[in-house]
């Protein structure tokens, strides 16, 4: 039959990225406590298209992740890639997949046992030229209490759920869950998927001893990232969702420990987790 993106195409005009987007896709990927954990993924895969190429073979890419077979880690990424650019014949390759991550947490006073989502992210890019990037991201729900209601008020103050939003670039392994404690004890408290009336009044009184603006979330967690020596590239975002304004709060800090080629080309490219 006729392969019509293969032909060629005389506009001499290269497309930075086209590929497939929200894939849904058994995965597994790496759990600290017990090992393995199988979840659902919504997985993007784009490729450089080269100016005498009238299209891409998108089908192509759905065949590298049946060969694969959800076994989708930070050390199998690189692989992945490798081959998309190869069947596609194409000198870049991107691909991102987002998905929900389980972590057990104990309630803070009944030690009650119970799941805590998280929302993880995936994005791997491969350059024929100057290589392989990978970026982790976390975005984990927290509480956050306003210093300014506390101060000005004669009683209480109000707060907010907030999602502190951590990308990586670093040049050794990190666990997810140790990003999401570093992110945790940045916020006025923790969030619990299951609280008992002691419980309630745990993380209440935490909360209120631990006022935070979204300003200071983000520079809390930017001190804690800055300890971390192999930690080559962040940027965290904070957005409290208001109980009192008709806004929104919002903050974000971004570092670089160096600035590599390939990391710029990523970073050009890069789609993080959709608006909370």
């Amino acid at each position: 039959m006729i392969d019509v993106q293969s032909s060629v195409d005389e506009r001499n005009i290269p497309v930075d990225q086209v590929g497939i987007w929200d894939v849904e896709y058994p995965v597994t990927v790496k759990d600290k406590v017990n090992s393995f954990q199988n979840t659902v993924a919504k997985i993007d895969m784009t490729v450089q298209l080269l100016p005498q190429f009238k299209g891409t073979h998108m089908s192509r890419m759905i065949e590298v992740l049946n060969r694969v077979r959800g076994e989708i880690t930070m050390e199998t990424m690189p692989g992945i890639l490798s081959d998309v650019r190869k069947d596609l014949e194409s000198p870049q390759a991107l691909m991102s997949m987002r998905f929900p991550y389980f972590i057990e947490k104990l309630s803070p006073a009944s030690k009650l046992s119970s799941l805590f989502p998280i929302s993880v992210l995936f994005s791997g890019f491969s350059d024929m030229e100057e290589g392989y990037s990978f970026i982790l991201g976390v975005r984990v729900p927290v509480t956050s209490l306003c210093p300014c209601s506390k101060e000005i008020s004669m009683a209480g103050a109000h707060n907010q759920r907030s999602f502190i939003t951590v990308y990586l670039k670093f040049s050794d392994f990190i666990w997810v869950e140790d990003v999401v404690k570093t992110v945790e004890k940045c916020a006025s408290c923790e969030i619990f998927p299951l609280l008992k009336r002691k419980d309630e009044k745990t993380v209440t009184e935490k909360a209120f001893q631990n006022p935070v603006f979204a300003e200071d979330i983000v520079r809390n967690v930017s001190e804690n990232l800055n300890m971390m020596k192999n930690v080559t590239w962040f940027l965290i975002e904070t957005l409290h969702l208001e109980s009192v304004h008709t806004h929104n709060a919002y903050a974000r800090i971004e570092r670089f420990r160096e600035k590599t080629p390939v990391l710029m080309e990523h970073l050009r490219m890069f789609k993080g987790f959709p608006r909370v």
